[in-house]
C-alpha cells in the first residue's frame, strides 16, 4: 500500500454536508479506518449520492444498434450510437489486431488530471458488450458464464434463460428478476435455492409453489405468506395432500385472465401480515435490503456472501471481502473502494470502473484487464505500471504516481459546478450511456432537463415503427389456445396503448415478438402468454423491489396485534402485551401499507 495520505489523529464521527445534495452525513471511526487503510481521503459525498454516480455509468439491460468503429459493420452494443467514445466488436476488441498502448499519452502537470483521462477515454476503444466464457447468448450482456440465455441481463452461470435480470446459477427460467441457484421458474422476485417456483417473492428453499410471499423452505404452496417448513398450504391454511390439489385444480393458471385475478387477491393477502424491516438471510451484525450470507456488511443493498463491507450494492455473488462504495459484481472481490463493475479476482482497486479479471493495485481506470499497478488506464491487457497507457520502470511510476495526486489535489477537474479531486468517482462525463437507460434511473429518478443539468446523457424513446400484426387484447386468453402460428406476429404491448404517461419510463419498445423456445416453456408449466414487452414486464417486477433509501422507524407490533390491527399476534413476544419498543433502519418508508415488525417479534411469528 502506498503512503501518500496522513493518518487523522482522533476517532470521532464527523459530520459532513454533501457536496452535491447539500444534505448532512456523518462519517465513524469505523470509516475513517477503513479510509486509512485504502490511503484515501473520506469523501465529501453522501452516500446515497455516491451510489447514484457509481449507478449511473452502467447500462444494465439495454441493447442499442450501433456501427462498429472497426468492422463498420452494425452491431448490438451496450452503448448507444450518440455515445462519444470508440466501440469495437468483442472478438477484435479481445484480439491482438489493436493495441491499447498505441494511445499512450504523456502526463501534462498543466491540466487536470481527470480531463487528460477523458481525451484517452475518447481515443482507446472499448468492448461492445461485457461477458465472459457465454454460449450461444449473443443477445445478453454483463454476464459471466451464460450459456442459451436470450434478453437476460446481469447474472453468472445461467442456463437456458429468457428475459432476466441479476439471474445467478439458474436454468430454465423466463422473466425472473433476482434468482440464485433456481431452476424452472417464472415470474419471480428474489428467489434463493428453490424449483418450480411461480409469481412469487421473496422465497428460498421452496419447491412447487404459486404466488408465495416471504416462504422458506416450503413445498406445494399457494397463496401462502411467512410460512416455514409447510406443504399442502392454500392461502396458509394446512391441507391434507387430495385436498390441496383438488383446491388447485380450481384455477385454470394457463389463463391469463386468472392469473391477474389471483396476482390482486394475493397482493390484497400480503398486507395483513406482517414483513420483517429487511429482506435477508443468514446475515451476522448486517444492516441494509436484499442480503444473504453477510457479516459485519451495513448501509448495503443487494449484496451476496459479503464480509466487512458498508455502502455498497447489487453484489450478487461472493465472495466479498473488506470494501467500501463498491457497486455492481464480485466474484472474489477485496479491498475495493469507490468502484463500480469490477469483479472475478480483483483487489486493492480505487475509483475504477469495469476492470476485470484480476486487476490489482488500480486506480482511475477504465475496461483493464489482467492487470496491476495502473494509474489512469483505459483499456489495457496484462499491463503493468502504467499511467495513462503508458508504461514505467516501478520507481518512476510511484514517483510520479504521489506527483499526479498531489496535482488531483491542487488543480481538480471541475464539472457542473463541482470539483473532482483525488478521491472522487469520475464525473458525468465519463458515463458512456443515457442516465435514463441506466439503474440509477430507478432507484434516483431525473427529468431529461435535470439529468441534463448534471452532465449526464439522455436518450428519448423513439417511436420505433413497429408494423403490428396483433393488439395485445387479442392474444388468447390460455396458454391451451396458442398456435405455433404466434411466434409470427408482432403484437401490441399494452403498456403502449393504456399507460402511455409511463412508457418512457419502462422504455417500452412498444412491440414485440414471442420466440419458439418461449412459447415451448408456457406450455409446459401451463402459463398464459404476457401482454407486455419484456422491458415493461420488467419494470412491473421491480415494483416489487423496495429501494435502496432507508428510513428510521419503529416496530409496529402493539402488543397483541399490529398497530392497525389487522394482524392478531399468534404468541406472546419478548416486550409482553405492551407496544414493542425496537427501533430501526428499514427501506419500508412511513407512507407503505405493510405491517413492519423488528426481527424478535417477526420471527416470534414465523417459526
Amino acid at each position: 500500500m502506498y503512503g501518500v495520505l496522513s493518518k487523522r489523529s482522533d476517532m470521532t464521527p464527523e459530520t459532513k454536508t454533501c457536496q452535491n445534495c447539500k444534505v448532512q452525513f456523518t462519517i465513524e471511526p469505523e470509516d475513517f479506518a477503513f479510509y486509512e487503510k485504502m490511503q484515501v481521503p473520506p469523501p465529501t459525498w453522501c452516500p446515497m449520492c455516491r451510489m447514484q454516480r457509481r449507478l449511473a455509468i452502467r447500462n444494465e439491460r439495454y441493447l442499442f444498434k450501433r456501427t462498429s468503429d472497426f468492422s463498420e459493420k452494425e452491431i448490438f452494443s451496450g452503448y448507444p450510437a450518440s455515445a462519444p467514445i470508440k466501440v469495437y466488436e468483442n472478438e477484435v476488441w479481445y484480439s491482438d489486431v489493436w493495441d491499447p498502448r498505441s494511445f499512450a499519452m504523456d502526463i501534462d502537470f498543466s491540466r487536470p488530471f481527470l480531463d487528460q483521462l477523458l481525451e484517452l477515454f475518447r481515443k482507446v476503444p472499448i468492448y461492445t458488450l461485457s461477458t465472459a466464457f457465454g454460449t450461444n447468448s449473443d443477445y445478453a450482456n454483463n454476464f459471466t458464464g451464460f450459456k442459451n440465455c436470450y434478453l437476460v441481463f446481469d447474472g453468472n452461470y445461467a442456463e437456458d434463460c429468457m428475459y432476466g435480470r441479476g439471474i445467478n446459477y439458474a436454468k430454465n427460467s423466463v422473466d425472473n428478476s433476482f434468482l440464485d441457484h433456481v431452476e424452472n421458474a417464472y415470474g419471480n422476485f428474489w428467489i434463493n435455492r428453490s424449483s418450480h417456483l411461480m409469481y412469487c417473492s421473496q422465497c428460498a428453499d421452496s419447491v412447487d409453489c404459486y404466488f408465495c410471499k416471504n416462504c422458506v423452505g416450503c413445498s406445494d404452496c399457494f397463496g401462502c405468506v411467512n410460512l416455514r417448513n409447510k406443504k399442502y398450504c392454500f392461502f396458509n391454511k394446512s391441507y391434507r395432500k387430495e385436498e390441496y390439489k383438488k383446491l388447485l385444480e380450481q384455477y385454470n393458471l394457463g389463463s391469463f385472465k386468472v392469473i391477474t385475478e389471483l396476482e390482486e387477491k394475493t397482493g390484497e393477502f400480503y398486507l395483513h401480515f406482517p414483513v420483517k424491516f429487511m429482506e435477508g438471510m443468514k446475515n451476522t451484525n448486517s444492516s441494509g435490503e436484499y442480503m444473504y450470507n453477510c457479516r459485519n456488511v451495513h448501509d448495503s443493498y443487494i449484496i451476496v456472501d459479503a464480509e466487512n463491507v458498508r455502502y455498497s450494492s447489487y453484489m450478487e455473488i461472493g465472495p466479498i471481502k473488506d470494501c467500501y462504495d463498491y457497486t455492481v459484481w464480485g466474484n472474489n472481490a477485496e479491498l475495493l473502494y469507490e468502484c463500480a463493475d469490477c469483479g472475478l479476482g480483483v483487489s486493492n482497486m480505487r475509483f475504477c470502473m469495469a476492470c476485470w479479471s484480476e486487476v490489482r493495485n488500480a486506480e482511475y481506470s477504465l475496461f483493464c484487464q489482467s492487470s496491476s499497478d495502473i494509474f489512469g488506464c483505459v483499456g489495457l491487457r496484462n499491463g503493468k505500471y502504467s499511467i495513462l497507457n503508458k508504461e514505467y520502470g516501478e520507481e518512476e511510476y510511484k514517483m510520479l504516481r504521489e506527483k499526479i495526486i498531489t496535482s488531483m489535489k491542487e488543480l481538480p477537474y471541475h464539472a457542473n459546478g463541482t470539483d473532482y479531486s483525488y478521491g472522487e468517482f469520475f464525473p458525468p462525463a465519463f458515463s458512456a450511456v443515457p442516465y435514463n437507460h441506466t439503474p440509477a434511473y430507478e432507484q434516483f429518478p431525473l427529468t431529461k432537463e435535470e439529468a441534463l443539468a448534471k452532465g449526464y446523457m439522455w436518450e428519448d424513446s423513439t417511436e420505433k415503427k413497429h408494423e403490428q400484426t396483433l393488439l395485445w387484447s387479442d392474444l388468447p386468453d390460455a396458454i391451451q389456445d396458442v398456435k405455433n402460428e404466434i411466434t409470427k406476429e408482432t403484437v401490441l404491448c399494452e403498456s403502449w396503448e393504456k399507460d402511455r404517461e409511463k412508457v418512457s419510463l419502462r422504455n417500452c419498445t412498444k412491440a414485440f415478438r414471442f420466440h419458439p423456445n418461449e412459447i415451448e416453456f408456457y406450455r409446459r408449466y401451463t402459463t398464459p402468454l404476457p401482454r407486455k414487452c419484456s422491458n415493461c414486464r420488467e419494470f412491473d417486477r421491480l415494483q416489487k423491489r423496495n429501494p435502496a433509501r432507508l428510513y428510521h422507524r419503529v416496530c409496529q407490533c402493539a402488543g397483541a396485534k399490529s398497530e392497525n390491527e389487522a394482524y392478531a399476534n399468534t404468541t406472546t413476544h419478548q416486550h409482553g402485551t405492551g407496544r414493542c419498543a425496537n427501533e430501526f433502519e428499514t427501506s419500508y418508508s412511513p407512507d407503505r401499507k405493510e405491517i413492519i415488525y423488528c426481527e424478535l417479534c417477526y420471527q416470534s411469528e414465523v417459526v
